[in-house]
């Protein structure tokens, strides 16, 4: 006997197919909208933006 119960052959990717596919379109946008924000001028040259490049000291 299984912990899980019965095992139904209920089809599950395919009908939600549609959704993983929204929900990738809707992450990359989101992404894409925190790059373009990130490297504004307002936030360029902030020490907590990954995309800001951090100088060295000549030293190092």
């Amino acid at each position: 006997m299984s912990l899980l119960g019965k095992k139904f052959p209920a089809p599950v990717a395919k009908p939600m197919a549609p959704f993983y596919a929204a929900g990738a379109i809707i992450f990359y946008g989101i992404a894409s909208f925190a790059d373009a924000l990130a490297n504004t001028d307002e936030y360029k040259n902030d020490p907590r933006n990954p995309a800001a490049k951090t100088q060295k000291p000549a030293g190092h």
